[in-house]
Parts: C-alpha cells; sequence; structure tokens
C-alpha cells in the first residue's frame, strides 16, 4: 500500500492538472469546427422551438444534467429558459425501460415519446461505445432530430452514428471528462450569447 504524504499528493495534483491543461489546450484545433457546428446545430433548433436532449452514463450522465440546467436555468446571463432537458433523471422511467425493455433502450424509448424533428439530440459517451447511447442517437436521426456525439479520441460507434462528432483528443477518461465540461460550458455560452446578445 501506498503511503499518504503530503509531498506526493500535490506531485499528484500537479500531474494532473499538467496532464489537463495539455488535453485542453489540445480542443481548439482538434474540435473547434466541430463544436461550432454543434452551437449553429443547438442555436437553430432553439430559435425554432426545438428541443435539446442530453444523455449519457456515470459520469457523462452528470454531465448531461449540467449542461441542461446551464441552459434551463441560467450560464451566465440573467434570461428566459431555454428547453434543455436531460433524460438521465427519471429513475422510474430508467429503471421500468431497463427493466421491461433492456439497459440499452433507456434513452431510446424516452426520446421516441418526446422528440420531435427540428430538436437535437446529444449523446454522451467517454469511449464511445455507449450501446444505450449509440441506439439513441440512431432512433433521434430517423425521426429527423439532428445528431451529436460527445466522445474521445476513439468515438467508435458513437462517431459513427452521429451527424456531428465532437472528439477529445485524448483516451484516458478523466482528461476526456474534464474536456466534455469545457466544451458543454462552451457551446452554453455560445447558445447564450447569440440567443442573448
Amino acid at each position: 500500500m501506498l503511503e499518504f504524504t503530503s509531498a506526493g499528493a500535490l506531485q499528484m495534483l500537479r500531474s494532473n492538472t499538467t496532464d489537463a491543461a495539455r488535453a485542453l489546450d489540445a480542443l481548439p484545433e482538434a474540435c473547434g469546427d466541430d463544436i461550432v457546428a454543434a452551437a449553429e446545430a443547438i442555436i437553430t433548433s432553439l430559435r425554432s422551438q426545438g428541443h435539446l436532449w442530453l444523455f449519457g452514463n456515470g459520469g457523462s450522465a452528470s454531465d448531461a444534467q449540467h449542461i441542461a440546467c446551464e441552459l434551463a436555468g441560467r450560464f451566465i446571463q440573467k434570461r428566459k429558459p431555454l428547453a434543455a432537458t436531460a433524460l438521465t433523471t427519471n429513475t422510474s422511467s430508467l429503471t421500468a425501460i431497463g427493466n421491461d425493455y433492456g439497459y440499452e433502450h433507456i434513452f431510446t424509448r424516452q426520446l421516441e415519446g418526446v422528440a420531435r424533428s427540428g430538436d437535437v439530440a446529444l449523446g454522451i459517451s467517454t469511449s464511445g461505445s455507449s450501446a444505450n447511447v449509440v441506439l439513441a442517437l440512431q432512433a433521434a436521426a430517423s425521426m429527423g432530430v439532428r445528431t451529436i456525439g460527445l466522445t474521445g479520441r476513439p468515438g467508435r460507434r458513437v462517431a459513427e452514428v452521429s451527424e456531428i462528432t465532437i472528439r477529445v483528443p485524448s483516451d484516458n477518461t478523466q482528461r476526456i471528462q474534464e474536456c466534455h465540461i469545457a466544451v458543454g460550458h462552451t457551446l452554453c455560452q455560445l447558445v447564450e450569447e447569440t440567443l442573448f446578445p
């Protein structure tokens, strides 16, 4: 067992923040065009009374909820609420659908009940291979809902099924998640400043 020391903890912190800064610094060049395209899709939808639906598993579920609350509540400005909902919050729906149809359908079933053509679905998966995220993005596309995938360097199936893919240039889960919330905040700011100049 490693002995805990103050010096060791500080060294770990330095290492983590250095790695995080490196990953964040790579975002504009690696993902800039895709972030802009995603923001434009969300803005266009919200301007036309569309809705942004967000979903993911674990830490990505938290990110989906975080982004939704920034838009439905407020990010920086005091302004009207925006139509953004995370499909990860209704435990009754999640457990019923998971029990009756399988966990891979927990987001698809919800989208099929509420999403409409012109909406946007934003699926988050650090690995890019989460079956429930992939299936929901496919279902959304078949309904005329624009799709955005937020993932890591491998991208895998999420990248294959998304109209727009923001693929963070890392294969380290921690760094991907740190970049994902930076992307989420950037999207929120772009949406807010465009719709409420």
